[in-house]
């Protein structure tokens, strides 16, 4: 197996452009995809990499090559790509093809937050997430493969963008007018092809910036998890605006803003149910107890799940859950709405919560007083990630003698353990070289006790691999 192979992600497919992502294997990346489903079409959409619209034309051209029709979406949000997993065939192209039956695979064309120089493809097969062992063993497949045969191209061009619009125009009409004084920050990715024509049509008092999607992202790095690239968003909120929203390169993440909370996507679940009746919520192993404890509280269900978009989305198809959240702004609502993370339908539904009168800030002011970290990045390399986590499951059967007291240990993705005041996590990434810790108590001095204490564990474990 060649260094190609590392493309192959636990969620998606992500590599460099031409270096590893170039004609001979998207081709045959597509090539191999059409054995994956059994009907005839796929809709394929992109970002605004300057590299997309090539890397579609090659990924098209292995579908034909496998038999299959390709709608063409062009640039797109990533929910938007989604979105057209759950409409008909005949509805996509306007009439022109006269088929009730709905597309049976979609390809996003991103590279989501990445640098520049990378890019990749996030696949919907039957309205559920291609991912895990199924992109591992296609991987394995095409490493093997030889040559493709030839076929003639088959490409509808579709306008996606358009009835997305009208999907979230008409299902937020009740919003048309609202006074809240709006700020928005598309960090020039794809969320600038739909969301300002969405506030203008609601008639919002919104006012974006880098809206104009460019894939070099000159302005800042395109992901809202991280606190300096929302600085430019904070100082136009700060200027008297009520709420703030930011999104990635590929718009199924969000930050959102108040001028006293940077709102992250637990906190956002925990908002977005008070206006369900007692839900079914499910959360990554990231999330913070409070999240799971106020559910609860609430009389709704919370779930702890694995971190990951693919992940959740199968879990909410599993459980029949109502809203699923990763801290990271990933929020999936199958409330009203077709169960995948979706950034642009996230905003809506935020301004409905104030448009409803609800307070923002004095529901989380309200919120038991926990300090957490960040998440926090521990280098490894790929091959010694998991053995990490194993071994240190292993020290944590006698743990040293100056460890935090465990209550219980939640093994489903890494390890969480459970204190008499909070909580640490470490877990390996299933997308880089690094394992990723955070920690939680209600006392500000135990969180930097369990930081240190796992710490001393990592190494611990690292040294015992050597």
């Amino acid at each position: 197996m060649t260094s190609k192979s590392s493309i192959f992600r636990e969620y998606d497919i992500r590599g460099i452009f031409e270096k590893e992502l170039d004609q001979d294997m998207v081709t045959k990346i597509g090539y191999a995809l059409s054995s994956k489903f059994d009907g005839e079409f796929v809709a394929i959409g992109y970002d605004a990499r300057s590299h997309s619209p090539q890397l579609f034309e090659w990924l098209s051209a292995g579908f034909n090559a496998g038999g299959k029709r390709v709608l063409n979406m062009g640039m797109v949000p990533t929910p938007a790509n989604y979105f057209c997993n759950y409409q008909s065939i005949k509805k996509l192209t306007n009439g022109a093809i006269d088929r009730d039956d709905m597309v049976s695979a979609s390809v996003m064309i991103t590279g989501s937050h990445n640098p520049p120089e990378y890019n990749g493809f996030k696949i919907t097969v039957e309205q559920a997430p291609f991912f895990s062992e199924d992109i591992y063993a296609m991987g394995r497949e095409i490493i093997a493969m030889e040559s493709l045969p030839l076929a003639q191209k088959d490409i509808t061009t579709i306008d996606a963008n358009s009835q997305y619009i009208a999907y979230m125009v008409e299902n937020f009409a009740h919003l048309k007018g609202m006074d809240t004084k709006i700020v928005y920050d598309c960090g020039n990715g794809v969320a600038g092809v739909v969301l300002p024509q969405i506030l203008e049509a609601l008639e919002l008092n919104a006012e974006g910036i880098y809206i104009d999607p460019d894939g070099t992202f000159p302005n800042h790095h395109p992901d809202p998890s991280e606190e300096e690239n929302l600085e430019d968003i904070k100082e136009l909120l700060y200027k008297g605006a009520d709420i703030a929203f930011a999104y990635d390169g590929d718009a199924d993440r969000i930050a959102v803003l108040t001028p006293k909370y940077n709102i992250k996507g637990d906190q956002m679940a925990l908002l977005y149910s008070l206006v369900m009746d007692t839900p079914t919520v499910i959360g990554e192993v990231k999330c913070s107890q409070v999240m799971y404890d106020e559910l609860e509280k609430r009389g709704s269900k919370s779930i702890m799940y694995k971190t990951g978009h693919s992940n959740l989305k199968v879990k909410m198809r599993e459980t029949g859950a109502d809203l699923a959240c990763e801290v990271s702004g990933h929020i999936f609502f199958k409330h009203r709405y077709f169960g995948y993370d979706d950034a642009i339908y996230a905003t809506l539904r935020m301004l409905e919560l104030l448009h409803k009168g609800i307070d923002l800030d004095k529901e989380l002011d309200a919120l038991p007083l926990v300090y957490s970290t960040e998440e926090i990045k521990v280098k490894t390399t790929e091959e010694a990630k998991f053995a990490i986590i194993d071994t240190i499951k292993e020290l944590l059967k006698t743990p040293p003698s100056s460890f935090p007291k465990i209550l219980d240990i939640i093994d489903i993705d890494g390890i969480r353990i459970n204190f008499e005041h909070g909580w640490g996590l470490v877990r390996a990434s299933n997308t880089t070289p690094v394992l990723v810790t955070r920690f939680e108590s209600t006392d500000k001095e135990l969180v930097k006790l369990y930081e240190e204490q796992m710490t001393l564990l990592i190494e611990e474990a690292k040294s015992r691999l050597k």
